[in-house]
């Protein structure tokens, strides 16, 4: 009887020890916390917005870290159609208005969030050791053969130059010389190359290039204001999120950034 007394005590307090381990664990901190996925803005941005886009980036995420930005840049009319065809964007910013308008007249956009953000200028350039273009007038000698611009169907940039171009009574003469681009970045690469002897760019893109020089600005009076205009799509699901990242960038940070890149900041 002593023997199995001994060894019931023994069994009763093995089992204590057990239920102390157990209830021990349970104050642990778990290991596997799960954080909070940061909420991502898709954002559709014409071509010549990149630097400057990709710098505030970098700032307003360290400013709003549950927010993640992830850019698409394009020609503001392929992007525009892409939005129309249901690509997934919450913030649309074009290098024009009539990109922005149409997607507008289609519902598409969240009117009351439309802004003019941004405006421009549109340069002649060349590469830095050509000495063959020094004015307007020189494109239309023999000796240049290539000039790029924007598809104009497609490219705001190129749009304007040709509304430019129209307005100088250059446009008929040089058109044969014409190298259309996809973008205004393709342009500017096919002037740092050296495939054209000049090209028609924003301010902004030949501001960030060491491979060109601006040979004249553009007639300010041969074509409309550039604006850039931005707005929220309306299919975003995440609205709050992209109405706040727009106000951020009518901030007074945000355009000392754009400043910097070239461009005039036109929202108040």
């Amino acid at each position: 009887m002593k023997k199995v007394s001994g060894l019931l005590v023994f069994s009763f307090l093995l089992i204590l020890s057990l239920v102390g381990c157990s209830a021990g664990n349970t104050t642990q901190p778990s290991t596997n916390v799960t954080q909070a996925k940061p909420t991502e803005i898709m954002i559709s941005a014409a071509a010549s917005l990149q630097n400057s886009l990709t710098e505030l980036q970098k700032d307003y995420t360290q400013k709003t870290p549950g927010v993640k930005l992830t850019y698409v840049f394009g020609a503001s009319g392929t992007l525009q159609q892409q939005i129309e065809q249901g690509a997934p964007a919450d913030l649309f910013i074009s290098a024009g208005k009539a990109q922005m308008d149409a997607l507008e007249q289609k519902n598409l956009i969240v009117k009351e969030s439309k802004v003019n953000l941004l405006g421009n200028d549109l340069v002649l350039v060349t590469g830095k050791d050509n000495s063959t273009v020094t004015s307007l007038e020189d494109l239309t000698k023999s000796s240049v053969g290539k000039i790029s611009i924007g598809t104009p169907e497609s490219v705001p940039a190129g749009k304007y130059a040709q509304e430019s171009l129209t307005n100088l009574k250059l446009w008929d003469i040089i058109k044969p010389k014409f190298v259309l681009a996809k973008d205004v970045t393709q342009v500017l690469n096919y002037v740092e190359t050296g495939n054209v002897d000049a090209g028609i760019v924003y301010q902004s893109d030949a501001q960030g290039s060491t491979k060109v020089k601006v040979v004249t600005v553009m007639p300010a009076s041969s074509y409309k204001p550039v604006a850039y205009p931005a707005a929220v799509i309306a299919a975003t699901k995440n609205k709050q999120a992209a109405e706040d990242f727009l106000k951020y960038l009518q901030s007074s940070d945000a355009k000392q950034i754009f400043a910097k890149y070239g461009f005039k900041t036109l929202a108040k």
